[in-house]
């Protein structure tokens, strides 16, 4: 009898320290945000290359570390670890999944960043969160994502930014403009145009931005929800324009490609001084579902 006893509470015992286990590591005992039990699942097929940033600069598709590595820390970030830049970057050989980027394209990450122009005729400088290089702008590349000012609100304002130069379908022009929001409203704007403060200074805020090959169409949202200016979205009268990089491309988190190079001679061109997390790649348009569905889970940790 003892040992029957001594077996049911030890047989109850790992049951119950499994049961523990299981929901300690299996996202899948959690309800589904967007259909998805973890940010890794939301356009798996299309993902070409993905920075944790969980303590080291390593980009998990490909397992490549980065070739250069200036002023970065690591810190908590918006989901783990993340990388933490004090005027510096982390740079990567070409990766085949960025260089062959073509058609529409998003990019998904975490940003901390805060407006550099404190006082209105102070100096500012831009916050890069990743470049892409490629053709003859250096500056900026065939892309570079970041922080931007434009006229002074607040400390905690924030104008988000996508350049992009890239092949034209003769393969030899360059095809380029931006994507923004206004963080204040201008005497220039008419009904086209659409602002808003974005308050996210200082605090981490999911940002992704778009491309729609389809449409020549490109956006960006914060937190989920779209704050681009719509009187920059569409592009090329609305007709396809697929995304198509300049080769070779490099990319740096925290910098553009002249910094990276050391090749900058801009007082506005300087590197980060934030963080980044959770950066992703796509080879495809995200949707409005899928992006919030990112913003929730990355946000909750999974």
């Amino acid at each position: 009898m003892k040992t029957n006893k001594f077996f049911l509470g030890a047989l109850a015992l790992t049951i119950g320290l499994t049961a523990v286990v299981s929901c300690g590591d299996d996202d899948s005992s959690l309800p589904p945000i967007g259909g998805f039990n973890s940010a890794d699942e939301v356009a798996a097929a299309d993902l070409v290359a993905y920075w944790p940033l969980d303590g080291s600069g390593v980009e998990s598709k490909t397992s490549t570390a980065p070739s250069q590595t200036q002023n970065v820390t690591w810190v908590d970030g918006a989901k783990g670890r993340a990388a933490n830049f004090n005027l510096g970057w982390l740079k990567y050989p070409a990766l085949t999944g960025i260089s062959n980027l073509s058609g529409s394209v998003s990019i998904s990450c975490w940003a901390k960043i805060s407006n550099t122009k404190l006082v209105a005729n102070g100096t500012s400088n831009i916050s890069p969160i990743v470049s892409f290089s490629g053709g003859d702008n250096l500056n900026i590349g065939n892309f570079t994502l970041m922080g931007n000012t434009h006229g002074l609100v607040s400390s905690d304002s924030i104008q988000i930014k996508g350049e992009y130069h890239f092949k034209m379908p003769d393969g030899t022009s360059s095809f380029n403009g931006d994507c923004i929001n206004m963080t204040k409203q201008e005497s220039w704007m008419d009904a086209t145009h659409t602002w808003n403060a974005n308050k996210i200074g200082g605090k981490w805020a999911h940002i992704v931005w778009v491309w729609d090959a389809a449409t020549a169409n490109t956006r960006i949202y914060v937190n989920g929800v779209k704050i681009s200016n719509s009187a920059w979205e569409s592009r090329n009268n609305g007709n396809a324009m697929p995304f198509d990089m300049f080769e070779p491309t490099t990319t740096a988190i925290g910098a553009t490609p002249s910094v990276a190079n050391g090749t900058n001679t801009e007082t506005w061109n300087a590197a980060l001084k934030g963080g980044v997390d959770e950066l992703r790649v796509y080879k495809t348009l995200l949707t409005q579902s899928q992006i919030g569905a990112l913003y929730e889970l990355e946000k909750a940790g999974r």
